[in-house]
């Protein structure tokens, strides 16, 4: 077959399958024309999903008759003059509006500020017809009709109207978090309409919580941090405060959404021994970076991006993150508050949606006296009994004899110093019930215990090299050669931890000791994952994990259980200890280890306010 010269329509709908992704992928371009063009309020509509129709309308500072033709051709664009290593806007390839033209009906009308009238041209299949003369007052109006109609197979890749509906409004919601001066409107005849009013950066949070949801701002701290140059910014959720995925994690790069491998795992890094492993943190950050040290021009999407030094930025995630969650070591979320309170409005037990209306089923009060008395506690039923009845020494918490299912504690003073209060009693021989001055705090005792030992074992491992166990027969690992590179690299690293290992050869590594504390491992993989982690995010950080869950099942199994009595005086230690413990509101498995009910809260109950 002989070489051709393709058509330019051909070209531009090669283009259109990476940049149009689907009706999602439109709005999205479009929104963030809008946006370079310095629009304070965006409107868009929608129909079929985005399949039917598109109208994004703009109060920007629009286009000039004489440059249409140029907005519509590939690689036409105003967002270049510093090159490509100073793109300071969030569209500059010059590829969305052809590609869309190619494989829709586009409809541009503009008017430029200062024009005397708007100007309009189409696009259909790659066929320009204007610009001619249009009503418009300023601004501009992109319409896009028949998404995909010129690539017919396009369209069987499309998910139901409902689908492509929801992708649309999850595109404009994060864009707005990052552009809360701007007025977002989200209409159509296929979704419920969105309206998101422009506020001033001093309200920024509340455009989050609009997003993100109203319990966000409680149950979330601020970071403001920066490091040689790259600066963060935003919001974080407490440990306590987490959902089934990941989407309600929102990064901007320089005020462009991205989803960026590396700092999705710097979040993970953050959280990861205070939060379960099957839940994701909900966050909102902004990294500011100086454009010419990150490469957004990964992809066409532009949804990537690359840093010059990604291990900066990644210490810079965790260690702002950490350092804030020490800091606020005891603070809770209000879900666990909420989940108490509407537990006891119910009176402890889950009502059916339609009680039956006869007497002998009857709803009962909220609170009301069992007519049978309670059973007594057995700690054989216990999910976390102890594992045997011999005395051990649980760092000052020594269990008693006594088995009394409530256990009233000594009276002690309550201080304004201590956050946790004083210890009351404990119920169950399981929670700590304490008094602050405003509020109840119920307490896990084994919850808490077990970060406390597993924040001392952490320490004692980290604080010198930890032992290893040398090989019989050294473990021959294959390797690419630039993994090897990056594992000899950090040769010094990987030896505190136990595992020592040196270069075989140009594609190859030797390991001859693996970390004791793990005890029979798999070496090849373990390298293997080592070697995975630092390509993808230039920190082996995997082998510290692996080494911390090892000291989180010791602490697991170390810590006072349930079933054990606590006398008043190891109660109110336990309480003291956790107020200077950091991350001492959950424990190592993320499950929160106290909640705390407000006096205010207590009072509404009852119907005092």
């Amino acid at each position: 077959m002989p070489i051709r010269q393709l058509t330019e329509t051909l070209i531009d709908q090669i283009a259109a399958g990476e940049v149009v992704e689907r009706p999602a992928s439109v709005v999205k371009e479009l929104v963030e024309n809008a946006l370079d063009a310095g629009a304070r309020r965006i409107e868009i509509a929608t129909a079929g999903g985005g399949k039917s129709l598109i109208r994004i309308t703009d109060d920007g500072c629009g286009i000039p008759e004489a440059e249409l033709p140029l907005a519509v051709r590939r690689h036409c664009t105003s967002k270049m003059e510093g090159g490509l290593q100073g793109i300071e806007t969030l569209g500059f390839r010059g590829e969305a509006l052809p590609s869309i033209g190619s494989v829709a009906r586009l409809s541009l009308r503009s008017r430029a500020r200062g024009s005397d009238g708007a100007h309009e041209i189409l696009v259909h299949g790659g066929r320009q017809e204007g610009p001619r003369p249009a009503a418009l007052s300023a601004g501009t109006v992109i319409e896009v009709r028949d998404l995909f109609h010129a690539v017919p197979a396009r369209l069987k890749f499309l998910k139901s109207d409902r689908a492509e509906s929801a992708a649309i409004t999850e595109v404009v919601r994060r864009i707005a978090i990052a552009f809360p001066a701007v007025r977002f409107e989200l209409t159509g005849e296929d979704r419920s309409p969105l309206v998101l009013p422009a506020v001033d950066e001093a309200a920024a949070l509340q455009r989050i919580g609009e997003i993100v949801g109203e319990n966000f701002s409680d149950n979330a701290f601020s970071l403001d941090a920066g490091r040689e140059g790259v600066f963060l910014a935003g919001h974080a959720g407490l440990p306590s405060f987490h959902r089934g995925t990941a989407q309600h994690q929102y990064v901007y790069v320089n005020g462009r959404p991205v989803r960026d491998r590396l700092i999705l795992s710097a979040i993970r890094g953050a959280y990861a021994d205070v939060m379960p492993r099957d839940r994701h943190p909900v966050c909102v950050l902004f990294l500011q970076v100086d454009p010419r040290d990150v490469d957004v021009n990964v992809h066409p999407a532009k949804a990537d991006v690359r840093f010059r030094d990604p291990g900066l930025v990644r210490g810079l995630v965790v260690g702002a993150i950490r350092a804030e969650l020490a800091r606020l070591s005891l603070r809770g979320s209000t879900e666990g508050t909420d989940g108490l309170m509407a537990r006891f409005r119910a009176g402890g037990r889950d009502e059916p949606a339609t009680a039956p209306t006869d007497a002998a089923h009857a709803p009962r009060p909220a609170f009301s006296f069992s007519e049978r008395p309670a059973a007594p506690y057995d700690p054989a039923r216990s999910p976390s009994r102890p594992l045997d009845d011999r005395p051990a020494d649980f760092g000052g918490f020594q269990p008693s004899a006594r088995t009394d299912r409530f256990e009233e504690a000594a009276p002690a003073p309550i201080r304004a110093e201590f956050p946790l209060g004083a210890a009351r009693a404990q119920i169950g021989r399981a929670f700590i019930v304490a008094e602050t001055e405003d509020s109840l705090v119920l307490i896990d005792q084994h919850a808490a215990h077990e970060r406390l030992v597993y924040e001392a074992l952490k320490e004692a491992m980290h604080a010198k090299a930890l032992p290893s166990q040398m090989l019989l027969i050294p473990e021959v690992v294959d390797l690419t050669e630039a993994e090897v590179e990056r594992l000899v690299a950090e040769e010094a690293v990987l030896q505190r931890f136990g595992l020592h290992l040196e270069r075989f050869g140009p594609g190859a590594v030797m390991v001859r000791e693996t970390p004791a504390i793990l005890g029979e491992v798999d070496a090849p993989a373990l390298v293997r994952e080592i070697a995975d982690e630092l390509t993808e995010t230039g920190s082996g950080s995997g082998l510290g994990s692996r080494v911390d869950h090892v000291a989180a099942t010791m602490a697991c199994h170390g810590s006072v259980r349930a079933g054990r009595r606590l006398q008043a005086s190891e109660m109110n230690a336990l309480l003291r200890r956790m107020e200077a413990v950091p991350a001492s509101a959950t424990c190592n498995h993320g499950r929160p280890t106290f909640i705390e009910l407000k006096l205010a809260d207590i009072e509404r109950l009852f119907g005092r306010r």
